[in-house]
């Protein structure tokens, strides 16, 4: 993705922040162009969609982040102004401090200070799940039902990892059921947020729904590069979560199925 150019920002977004002192750019996410700004007013967070996928996944994060904050006391960012023009979307955000998990653990060496981190994400996790969803995300479907009828529409629409037949093992041996809570929907270490160990916000919310917390806690404990990849890792998680309800069937299975996402 491309850094934002200050001349493309609307107009709108302009006038509500007031005069912008400083515009900076994070490691760019696949889906948006990402900009910091920082104003006379405060420090905020601009998103930017220019693709009909990209806009729509950015439109549902808007209404999951303003159903959070107006239901839930969760660390989320507010919404300040959704802008959609010329086949683009913007959204500005509050921005929250800290760094990602990943960016933390990477350049934590102190065991101590990396097990207090995973046992407050895994605390984290679970307090999403805790949380009464929103009557705007509840439903009476079953949340796998529709994420499987959508996995086969990316699989003929759209560039994914997962492929027919992997497709069709996950259509006939599904998991156990389960309550469906609250969840994130990509809660990975790059989508929470901390700041000296304590965890600040929870970002990224365009998969947020009533679902299978089970699909979240796949996604979050999923290895990568020197994190995740020990048995350790997860037990400080867990510790923090209250209990693994994960076997080793189902974080297949969930693994699985987010290849199609």
């Amino acid at each position: 993705m491309k850094p934002i150019l200050l001349k493309e920002v609307p107009i709108e977004i302009k006038e509500h922040v007031k005069k912008i002192h400083t515009f900076t750019f994070p490691r760019q996410g696949y889906t948006s162009d990402v900009g910091i700004i920082q104003s006379d007013i405060g420090k905020y967070a601009l998103k930017r969609t220019k693709k009909p996928l990209f806009n729509a996944w950015l439109k549902k994060e808007i209404m999951v982040l303003r159903s959070l904050n107006q239901e839930t006391s969760l660390p989320v960012p507010k919404v300040e102004q959704f802008i959609e023009v010329e086949g683009q979307s913007w959204a500005l955000l509050e921005f929250l401090e800290g760094e990602t998990v990943r960016a933390a653990l990477t350049k934590t060496h102190h065991k101590g200070k990396r097990e207090e981190l995973l046992m407050n994400f895994g605390k984290v996790v679970s307090e999403i799940h805790a949380t009464p969803c929103p009557n705007s995300l509840k439903y009476e479907g079953i949340w796998l039902d529709d994420m499987l009828i959508q996995a086969v529409y990316n699989l003929q629409n759209y560039e994914v990892d997962g492929s027919e037949d992997l497709l069709e093992q996950i259509k006939e041996n599904r998991p156990g059921k389960t309550k469906q809570t609250l969840i994130h929907g990509d809660l990975t270490i790059d989508n929470v947020l901390v700041h000296n160990g304590e965890v600040t916000g929870i970002i990224d919310w365009s998969g947020g729904a009533f679902g299978d917390p089970r699909y979240d806690v796949s996604l979050t404990i999923r290895p990568k590069p020197h994190i995740f990849e020990w048995e350790g890792d997860k037990l400080c998680f867990f510790e923090g979560y209250g209990g693994s309800m994960l076997t080793k069937e189902d974080y297949e299975y969930f693994i699985n199925l987010y290849e199609f996402f």
